[in-house]
Order: structure tokens, then C-alpha cells, then sequence
């Protein structure tokens, strides 16, 4: 008899393969392979294989605009200027500037991923980070706490056996592996722990607080950053495929001919004249002094330009994009002012993003201390230092800085401290910590020349 735990790994098994056809859809879309709407099939039947659609893949587009400012700069704990050191080391024995740009880019082009932190092979090894696809992972919430209750990670090996691990938050995280239609669990895998933390951490996108499912959607599950210009997406396709259509058909000329006979669309050699012939430009000729020959007006396919221009900027409003993204703007460049202002909305929605993520990969660090035992009383404090989304010019953003650092209150303090001004022009942990030590203790090379000097009795 199955037990509780074998059920809701079944129960979550069920759930995640009705997810795949949603994941499919946006997959498809993601990847442009989505097909062709707006189109009647008889006009589809007509054409057959000389309609090939066109794919504007702006869903590939809105992913990578936002993707490009979700840059994790490093973790500190406890409020300390300087990156904390041993997170720093974990999230580098991960590949984590890979590892997370993978999970923001699934996360916004399917609505979530996942990542799964396990311990390191060996003793004093860092903790194992993953990032997992949606299509391989999935979870439910505690309705009460709205914390990660448990969640299931399925995939398949090269010799056809089926594995599923099951996570859950009182700390039992059990594999089970089939080749059959039984499943046997693997108690060599299974780990145990009492951090009271879900192993799996999902990096929702968009995740909704709604207990109920709309149109065969989890709203909690999270949603494509696309997902509300699919239906503009499909009608620009439809648009730019038609204007391809329109092209060939009205490209060159119409022609028109009256007074021909069958007989004059046969060859010398008796074969009738092919259709592409015909059309592709061969002259007519025939004796009748009846005959006459004309052509019609080629289309204009302003037309087209102009429908698809304006859906194009509905894209751009939806997603918050500046108008000189999608390059409809005059000869004259923006200038540096309005392209910061220009892009206010982008860069608030991405530090949006940034706070939603940094949550998740809080906990995510904090199960790395916990998996590797070094956890500290602090971590609770894990903050992410994310990458500045903008894109303001060095020299006015330096300027700035440098007014904030130079202005004094009542008691003389500067109004940013000298760390933070640093921090906030964009220097990295390393530099940070250079810079620190060259407050402190001078520059090293100065510092040894006036050793150098003193030795040799000259006043220094």
C-alpha cells in the first residue's frame, strides 16, 4: 500500500506533466516555433508550401531585455559593507554568474525555475547548487506559512531509468528510481536534516497570491515576462507573413492579355507553357494583330509598414521598453538625458525583479551555509548586491556620487559613506578590499619605497 509520501510524489507527478502543455506553448514561443494564427485555411491550402511564416521571436527579445539587467554582483551578511567571503566562495564553486543568468532567463521565458542546494561530495566540500527547468521540477506552497511545503524533481538517464526526488520542508528529501511502472526508493540517496527549509527554492516570475486556478493556470506558479503581448506577437507574424505573400504575388506586375488563344501558351516542342513560366517573367508572343497586352499597378506595402510599426510599439508599451529599443526613431541619436528618461519604467520594473529574485536567492544562500554546516546566528541578514539595472554615463554618475560623499550634516559626517560610494560606482569586491587596504595600512609599492629609503638613513 502506497504511503502518504509515495502519494503526493504521484499527486505532484500528475501536476507537473498537465504543466508541460502550458510550458510547451510558451516554449514555443520563446524559441519561435509557434505557429501561424489569423489565417484562413483556404487561403493556407492555396499557397501550400510557398507560405513560409514569418517570426518576429520578440518574446526571445522581451526575455534577454531583462535578463541583461539581473547581474548578481555578490552577497553580504549582516549589513557589512564588504561582500561576506565564504558566500562568495560557494556561489563561485558554482558557477553562480552562469548558474543564476540560467534561472533568471528560464524563470522569465517560462514563469519559473528552480534551484536545488544539496551538500558538497566530500566533507568541507561547498554546497552543490542547480538550477532547474520547470519542465523538470515543480511545487506547492504551505497555504498557511505561503512557505515551499515540498516539491518533486524528475528526469530520466541515458539507460531509460526514470529517477524522482522528493523535497520536503521537514527535511527528508527521498529518491525514487523505476524502469518499469514500479517505483522502488533509493534509501543510499536519502538526506535528512532539520533546517525546516525546502531543498527546492523556486524564482517565480510574476507569481500570484490567488489560491485558485484560472483557465487551467496556477497563478502562483508564475508567468512569462511575454505573456501579455502573445496575442499581439501573433498578429505581427500574421502581418509581416502577409506583406511576404503580398510580395510575391504584386513584386513584379500584373499582367493582362486579350485575344490568345491555347495555342500560344504551348511551346515549339508542343508542351503547354508552366504556370511558373508564366509568371516568373517569359515574354508573350503571338501572331494575332488582335491582341493586346497590359499590366496592373504593383501594390504598395506602405500598408504593411505601418500596421507593423504599430504593433511593434504596443509591444513596447506593454513591456515597458524605451521607444529606441526597437530602433523606430529618427536619424538623430537619443541623447544621454532622455535615454535615462526613456527607460525609468524598464528599470524600475527590473528592480522589481531584482527584489523578488534577491528573496529567493537569500534562502538559497542560507541552505548553502546550512548544507556545508557554517552557518552563522546572521544569516538571516543575507542580502544580495545586485548589478545597477541603469544605464547612466560614468562621468555624470561619478559626479553625483562624488556631491553625496562630499556633502556634510550638522556633525560632519559625509551623507554616503566612502564604502557605499564605491560600492555604487560599480567596483567589484576585489577592488573594494584593495581600496580598503590601502586606506588602512597606504599603498603597498609607496609604503616599500620609504622602507627602502629608512634603511638606508636618508630622512624619509
Amino acid at each position: 500500500m502506497a504511503t502518504q509520501m509515495e502519494k503526493e510524489r504521484d499527486r505532484l507527478r500528475a501536476k507537473l506533466l498537465r504543466e508541460h502543455r502550458l510550458l510547451d506553448k510558451s516554449d514555443a514561443y520563446f524559441e519561435g516555433r509557434q505557429p501561424l494564427r489569423f489565417l484562413a485555411p483556404t487561403l493556407e491550402k492555396e499557397l501550400g508550401y510557398r507560405l513560409s511564416p514569418i517570426v518576429i521571436n520578440l518574446a526571445m527579445f522581451a526575455t534577454d531585455v531583462y535578463d541583461n539587467r539581473l547581474d548578481i554582483e555578490s552577497f553580504r551578511i549582516g549589513g557589512k559593507g564588504i561582500a561576506d567571503e565564504e558566500l562568495g566562495r560557494i556561489f563561485a564553486e558554482n558557477d553562480g554568474d552562469l548558474l543564476s543568468q540560467q534561472a533568471h532567463r528560464e524563470s522569465l521565458a517560462l514563469g519559473r525555475s528552480y534551484a536545488i542546494v544539496g551538500p558538497g561530495e566530500d566533507v568541507g566540500d561547498a554546497a552543490i547548487i542547480t538550477a532547474e527547468s520547470a519542465f523538470d521540477a515543480i511545487h506547492e506552497d504551505d497555504p498557511v506559512t505561503k512557505a515551499v511545503r515540498h516539491g518533486i524533481k524528475q528526469w530520466t538517464d541515458e539507460d531509460s531509468t526514470r529517477w524522482v526526488t522528493y523535497y520536503h520542508r521537514e527535511g527528508r528529501n527521498t529518491w525514487y528510481a523505476a524502469k518499469g511502472s514500479t517505483w522502488r526508493e533509493d534509501e543510499s540517496l536519502a538526506v535528512t536534516n532539520d533546517y525546516n527549509l525546502c531543498s527546492l527554492v523556486p524564482l517565480p516570475h510574476q507569481g500570484r497570491m490567488l489560491g485558485r486556478t484560472v483557465r487551467n493556470v496556477d497563478q502562483r506558479l508564475g508567468r512569462p515576462v511575454f505573456d501579455d503581448i502573445i496575442p499581439v506577437m501573433d498578429a505581427l507574424n500574421k502581418i509581416s507573413s502577409d506583406m511576404m505573400v503580398s510580395a510575391e504575388f504584386h513584386a513584379l506586375p500584373r499582367r493582362w492579355a486579350t485575344g490568345l488563344e491555347e495555342s500560344d501558351f504551348i511551346d515549339d516542342d508542343g508542351n503547354p507553357i508552366d504556370t511558373y513560366s508564366m509568371i516568373g517573367g517569359r515574354i508573350w508572343g503571338t501572331e494575332s494583330d488582335k491582341t493586346k497586352f497590359g499590366q496592373f499597378p504593383e501594390a504598395d506595402l506602405q500598408n504593411f509598414h505601418n500596421t507593423i510599426k504599430l504593433l511593434t510599439q504596443i509591444v513596447a508599451m506593454q513591456l515597458g521598453l524605451p521607444a529606441h529599443y526597437l530602433t523606430f526613431m529618427g536619424d538623430n541619436p537619443p541623447s544621454a538625458d532622455a535615454i535615462r528618461s526613456s527607460e525609468a519604467q524598464l528599470v524600475k520594473r527590473a528592480e522589481r525583479l531584482q527584489r523578488s529574485y534577491g528573496s529567493r536567492w537569500r534562502q538559497v544562500m542560507k541552505l548553502a551555509l546550512l548544507e556545508q554546516g557554517t552557518a552563522r546566528k546572521d544569516t538571516e541578514r543575507i542580502e544580495v548586491i545586485w548589478r545597477d539595472p541603469s544605464t547612466p554615463t560614468i562621468s555624470q554618475k561619478a559626479d553625483a556620487i562624488v556631491k553625496l560623499v562630499q556633502a556634510k550634516d550638522g556633525q560632519g559626517r559625509s551623507i554616503v559613506p566612502i564604502e557605499q560610494a564605491r560600492e555604487d560606482l560599480g567596483y567589484t569586491d576585489e577592488q573594494q578590499k584593495r581600496m580598503l587596504d590601502y586606506d588602512q595600512n597606504g599603498d603597498p609599492q609607496v609604503t616599500a619605497a620609504l622602507r627602502a629609503l629608512r634603511g638606508t638613513g636618508v630622512d624619509a
